[in-house]
């Protein structure tokens, strides 16, 4: 498997193995500190995706941690006041930097204006506040995740002129959901144009929440008299909310859906036949980069930090430049779910539990 990571080229494990052994890196540990800077993390929920409790936390936790940095982190539970009212206790607290995943653009870029005005850095974490005033960004070429998502799709459906799709898109009010959209329409849009696909219907779910999604697509389905040839779905469990529909009408497993996040129930369903693919976003790099980063903020190292960003994203709506970290992200499909295994991103006990034991046996995943 070929993963570009154009930011963390050392990450925890390697330090805990003394491979990157620099005193001045900032994973390094610190000694003789009576006080741990603080550097505060709000995860956006809990139900759009398992990564944010699963990977996200612990991996977040564990890097600050081995750094001698004290990390705070909590979940907004898809709820925009539980989000500022957590963003004033860190702000308050005096927090040496605060990292976010902001609920929406416009949420983000409020609590921004108070941490400016306390002379706190923000990091956004994974989702951009359009509009708001972070200091760094880290997240993945989302717009090439958009893409993979197409070319899964064409390679399932393979030569079917004039195939039906519909669209789960993600939440409105999430940058990420409109990245995924245009990267999609990069390789779809021109086939929608000439009639090689139809598209059918797309609509964006609201808070990723697969229960919307799900009657969502419900009614979709029924307004085309119960017929789809393929399906955009923009995370796993919006593609497990689209498959479980396609199973009540007999249908799972000969329409192809997309997804996205590499989640264990994802890849279960590919392992099934439900679901056409999915993409792996190499979280542990994410939450390293991103920690890389807080550490040098809260140490006072600006430069240090200023040299691990890779680039800039423009922000169009306050018209200006973010330091960004953008890493790359695989497709992945029934040929190379092997892969994640041999990564220790799924664990086969996992994976092949059930239904999918004999699927794993053919691939030559071993449960021990």
């Amino acid at each position: 498997m070929r993963r570009l990571v154009t930011a963390v080229s050392c990450g925890v494990l390697v330090l805990l193995a003394g491979a990157c052994g620099a005193s001045d890196d900032p994973l390094s540990p610190t000694t003789g500190r009576t006080a741990k800077p603080v550097v505060g993390v709000i995860l956006p929920d809990r139900s759009s995706s398992d990564r944010w409790e699963e990977q996200d936390r612990p991996l977040l936790l564990q890097a600050l941690n081995f750094a001698g940095v004290e990390g705070v982190i909590e979940n907004a539970d898809g709820d925009e006041a539980k989000f500022a009212s957590l963003a004033d206790e860190m702000i308050a607290r005096r927090v040496k930097v605060l990292m976010t995943t902001p609920l929406s653009p416009e949420g983000g870029a409020a609590v921004e204006r108070k941490a400016k005005e306390a002379g706190i850095p923000v990091i956004n974490y994974d989702r951009i506040s359009l509009g708001g005033q972070a200091e760094y960004y880290v997240s993945f070429d989302n717009l090439n995740v958009g893409e993979l998502q197409a070319e899964g799709l064409l390679r399932c459906l393979g030569e079917k002129p004039g195939a039906r799709i519909m669209e789960l898109q993600g939440a409105p009010t999430d940058n990420n959901a409109t990245l995924f959209f245009d990267g999609q329409r990069r390789k779809l849009g021109p086939k929608y144009d000439t009639g090689a696909l139809r598209l059918v219907d797309s609509k964006a779910i609201d808070k990723w929440d697969p229960v919307i999604g799900k009657a969502t697509f419900e009614q979709m389905l029924s307004a085309n008299g119960g017929s789809v040839d393929g399906v955009v779905a923009a995370n796993d469990g919006l593609a497990g909310a689209a498959i479980e529909v396609l199973k009540a009408k007999g249908l799972a497993g000969r329409v192809p859906v997309t997804g996205q996040d590499a989640t264990v129930e994802g890849l279960r369903a590919i392992l099934r036949g439900e679901q056409c693919m999915t993409v792996y976003k190499p979280i542990r790099d994410e939450a390293e980069a991103a920690a890389r980063l807080a550490i040098a903020v809260a140490r006072g190292d600006l430069s240090g930090a200023d040299d691990l960003a890779t680039g800039n994203t423009r922000d169009l709506v306050a018209k200006r430049d973010v330091k960004s970290v953008l890493l790359g992200a695989d497709l992945i499909t029934r040929e190379n779910v092997r892969a994640l295994v041999a990564e220790s991103v799924v664990k086969p006990v996992d994976l092949c539990a059930g239904d999918t034991a004999d699927d794993c046996a053919e691939l030559g995943i071993l449960t021990s």
